[in-house]
């Protein structure tokens, strides 16, 4: 695996109204936190653009919507930001796609000559998957650090439930099989972005 020397990472919705576990359910992959504060350190160490995104609810019960603590990143991503020396973007979003929020994802990706990109965060299945998609819809080339992400159970139609774990699995295997994105490891991610560093 290669890591461009401007490749960027995508932090999606890792916001403190994820802890409301009476509001979404069981979720899965505990060590996702830890994985995503090692990517932003790798980001961050080697100059490399990091790209925050933030989920502004319009539903008035969501823990994520403005005005409401919950809307606030984590305490770990706020303390990261603002200290990296690559270039940074705080993208603000009300529907799944971070490439359709302000400003303009795409065309800030575009302006500074990024072909490729890593995606961590929650969930996994729908803003961090849809986020993937839509790269890869618009040729990127995309990583999909799975390990990196988490997500909560979830019942679609006929009665149909599925568990936190089952969904992420099932959003690795589309993205991956389906050719939208190279589902990965974040240790795999921080190997090639450090050695990628030193080769440069």
């Amino acid at each position: 695996m290669e890591i461009a020397e401007n490749a960027a990472l995508i932090v999606v919705d890792v916001q403190k109204g994820f802890e409301e576990e009476g509001f979404w359910g069981p979720r899965n992959n505990p060590g996702a936190d830890e994985n995503i504060a090692s990517l932003i350190d790798a980001w961050q160490s080697t100059g490399r653009p990091v790209v925050f995104v933030r989920h502004d609810s319009p539903k008035p019960q969501s823990p994520l919507r403005p005005g409401y603590a919950g809307n606030g990143f984590k305490e770990y991503v706020e303390e990261r930001r603002g200290k990296g020396d690559g270039a940074e973007l705080l993208v603000t979003k009300s529907v799944n796609s971070a490439f359709y929020g302000a400003p303009d994802l795409d065309a800030w990706l575009r302006a500074a000559g990024i072909e490729q990109f890593v995606v961590a965060g929650i969930q996994t299945n729908m803003c961090a998957e849809t986020t993937a998609r839509m790269g890869g819809n618009l040729g990127y080339e995309v990583l999909f650090a799975l390990d990196a992400t988490h997500t909560f159970d979830l019942e679609g139609p006929f009665g149909w439930r599925r568990t936190a774990e089952e969904l992420a699995q099932a959003s690795a295997v589309s993205l991956h099989g389906g050719g939208f994105a190279r589902v990965v490891t974040t240790a795999e991610v921080v190997a090639a972005a450090e050695a990628g560093a030193l080769r440069g």
